[in-house]
């Protein structure tokens, strides 16, 4: 290693050689010094002598000197590493500057929180009493598509960060978990084909990896604390114990950290407190530093002195890298809640052995758009999937809220551990109730298939195929196809498998063109986890009848052995035991519903396109319970004309059923209030503007009968038939988290 920004020019092997060191100084090159070393036959150096090369003359001396004093007044390195910018592990104990430093961390990632708010949260953080920020870095936020990498919001992040002298941990991956759609892996990765061993040495996956990290650790170099940055660990992999034990694996990933980082950070691991866990998920033959983590309650100081025996003598500090403030919610359940103050003696208890720690989360945030992930239990079908918020019970609420009792709570233990009085809070961003919006319906989903489709005329496929294959990460894919002739009342359609969930319709009209009919009928559902046939009547039991297989991606597994996850069907469908053939596949991934905006407008004054379903009524406030309404946009308008401009808000979907919100284009997420618990959609103001502001809504069984949503100034959770827990850590239908395996838990 050399000094920062410092290249070793020329070097030879043995024998002479003329070795160059020279520094970047803003557009060119400066000789530093030249040393004409000679070797023996052994490669080892025998002389060495300053400044005889006698190309070195008085005037690049003087440059030198020059540039130097220049670089000392820019407080810029050249000569050697920095020791006043350095984090280090020694006698068991971090080192920031050759000091002993506690770590006081809390997890918020920035991809959860809009950029225009990340200031607001961690001014919060500090608040807490945290001096270190610990996020992941989902691969699949930065490449969404092959070549196509961004790393623009996280260099703006760990710059604000540094601005307001606050360390960061990251956690790089590949894999990340978060209960984030497929655990930050990137959804091309399904489509690859043989299919990728996914967090194994397979070569194929690993080469993707290497290509990625050729981009992002570059990066992050810039950032290390070594060279004045806020970066002061790199976390690789995230609970690989509880996943598999391929050393291989782990050892090339830290070889490439090591590659493009250097020696001067730390690489940690994360695993859950368990002999097996950090057997299989810890490198400490490769220099790695393994963490913790562990049941909030449970006893620190048995875990801390497991974890010694996986890191080399004097080279484990105590840290819980996951300290959990709250607990993850998945559709059905009732909101996770955990005791406050059980939470801040955990805390204590744990700082009162010594221990570092990190909060899990300190903020939560919002699964904006389609990123929320989902668990499985015994098998695949047991499928689970995320809320749309990700609130997690963090002391810092999903709006920022810091005035409940585990904030004050968590305040109170951390500031013990702080020489002065802790920042107070910045005030929380404005809300604002603003009442009631009425929207209309404006189109079917079928109506408007060829804007929404990509490609808008379909891909034609001998059977249905998954949507990764078809270059698409999210959203719906609409599978079309024709009744064969073996066709009868009361056959059944069936299909083996679908990820997640499908509405089955016919058309009583045998053109191609059926959709664009009225005679649509809708059949039923199919879901994953209760897969079931569905049988067509003696009015959609009919040979060369249109079938419609709408099906939604309601996130990919983040966690356990079932991640590999595509979405979509990728089978035959059958009808009576017999395949149906000859699909055409729509993709729609609703990246950009501003396509439909000046066509919402067209349609509104066209009377007669709005295409009804059969059994429903288009005035909605004639809607009984047994009607249904096919997957359908509605469309509104918020108008804010406050002097104050926007202010956060809250979109209750109360007495909607389910679908997907949008506020002028942004994707805010999806929504079930009929399943619940989640009754609102976070709407923060930056999303907002003054004037008009478009509210869509893509609505998929039965609308509101009164046409109307409310716009709320907090958060409602009280949807739905709530079947979990509410603290459901010994339940196998959720994510286990590392500390549970192999625990006997």
């Amino acid at each position: 290693m050399y000094p920062h920004g410092m290249t070793k020019r020329g070097a030879g092997s043995g024998g002479r050689g003329l070795s160059v060191y020279v520094f970047p100084f803003d557009s060119f090159l400066i000789s530093v010094f030249e040393f004409w070393t000679v070797h023996n036959e052994n490669g080892l150096v025998i002389s060495s002598s300053p400044f005889r090369c006698t190309a070195m003359t008085r005037v690049s001396n003087l440059m030198l000197l020059i540039s130097l004093l220049l670089l000392i007044l820019k407080g810029r390195r050249a000569l050697c590493i920095n020791t006043q910018h350095t984090f280090l592990i020694a006698n068991d104990t971090f080192l920031k500057d050759g000091k002993p430093f506690r770590i006081l961390g809390g997890e918020i990632h920035y991809f959860r929180v809009p950029a225009m708010y990340w200031e607001d949260r961690l001014l919060r953080a500090k608040s807490l009493g945290l001096n270190t920020v610990q996020t992941y870095v989902p691969w699949n936020l930065h490449e969404p598509e092959p070549d196509q990498l961004d790393l623009s919001e996280l260099e703006n992040y760990l710059k604000l960060a540094h601005k307001l002298d606050l360390l960061i941990m990251l956690r790089i991956g590949p894999y990340v978990c978060g209960e984030w759609d497929f655990g930050g892996f990137p959804a091309w990765l399904l489509a690859k084909q043989p299919p990728l061993r996914l967090r194994t040495s397979d070569a194929s996956f690993l080469e993707l990896v290497d290509k990625w990290w050729d981009t992002l650790l570059p990066t992050v170099v810039r950032f290390l604390y070594s060279r004045g940055g806020p970066v002061i660990m790199l976390q690789v992999e995230n609970e690989y114990g509880s996943f598999g034990d391929d050393k291989l694996y782990l050892q090339h990933l830290v070889a490439q950290a090591r590659y493009h980082l250097g020696d001067d950070v730390i690489l940690y691991t994360t695993d859950g407190a368990s002999k097996g866990n950090l057997e299989n998920g810890s490198i400490s033959s490769s220099n790695v530093y393994a963490a913790v983590d562990f049941a909030t309650g449970s006893d620190p100081a048995s875990a801390f002195l497991l974890q010694k025996l996986y890191n080399a003598p004097g080279k484990s500090p105590p840290l819980s890298a996951e300290f959990y403030t709250g607990w993850l919610t998945h559709w059905g359940e009732r909101l996770a809640k955990t005791d406050a103050e059980g939470t801040a003696s955990a805390l204590a208890d744990l700082l009162g052995v010594n221990g570092s720690v990190v909060l899990y989360m300190a903020h939560g945030g919002t699964n904006f758009g389609f990123s929320s992930g989902a668990n499985t239990g015994g098998d695949s079908s047991e499928f689970q999937p995320d809320i749309t918020s990700y609130d997690y019970d963090a002391p810092i609420g999903e709006a920022g809220d810091v005035s409940g009792e585990k904030f004050q709570a968590l305040q109170k233990v951390l500031a013990q551990y702080h020489k002065s009085a802790l920042p107070p809070s910045p005030p929380l961003p404005p809300r604002r109730q603003y009442g009631t919006v009425e929207l209309t319906m404006v189109a079917s989903i079928f109506d408007v298939l060829e804007l929404l489709s990509k490609p808008s005329q379909g891909i034609q496929n001998e059977i249905p195929v998954y949507m990764e294959y078809l270059n698409q990460a999210s959203g719906f894919i609409l599978y079309q196809s024709v009744l064969p002739l073996h066709t009868k009342p009361g056959s059944q359609i069936s299909v083996v498998e679908v990820h997640d969930r499908a509405q089955v319709y016919i058309s009583l009209d045998e053109t191609v063109s059926a959709r664009k009919s009225d005679n649509l009928v809708f059949v039923g559902v199919m879901e994953r986890w209760s897969m079931k046939s569905l049988a067509l009547s003696s009015t959609t039991g009919k040979p060369g009848l249109q079938i419609y297989i709408l099906v939604e991606n309601m996130g990919r597994v983040n966690y356990g052995e079932y991640i590999f996850d595509p979405k979509g069907i990728n089978c035959s469908v059958l009808l009576d035991e017999f395949p149906i053939l000859n699909w055409r596949a729509h993709p729609i991934p609703l990246s950009d519903i501003t396509v439909l905006s000046a066509d919402f407008l067209q349609l509104q004054q066209q009377k007669g396109l709005h295409r009804r379903i059969i059994g429903n009524q288009m005035n909605l406030t004639t809607l009984s319970d047994s009607d249904f309404r096919g997957p359908s946009f509605f469309q509104g308008t918020l108008k804010i004309d406050s002097a104050d401009g926007p202010a956060d808000t809250f979109l209750s979907l109360r007495h909607w059923t389910k679908g997907v919100a949008f506020i002028n284009g942004y994707n805010l997420g999806r929504f079930w209030p009929l399943r619940g618990p989640q009754c609102t959609l976070y709407i923060p103001a930056p999303l907002l503007k003054y004037g008009d502001n478009e509210l869509v809504i893509l609505e998929l069984d039965r609308p509101n009968p009164d046409g109307i949503v409310e716009l709320l100034d907090k958060g409602d959770f009280t949807c739905g038939n709530h079947t979990g827990t509410h603290m459901p850590l010994l339940s196998n239908k959720r994510r286990t988290p590392g500390w549970m395996v192999n625990n006997g838990l």
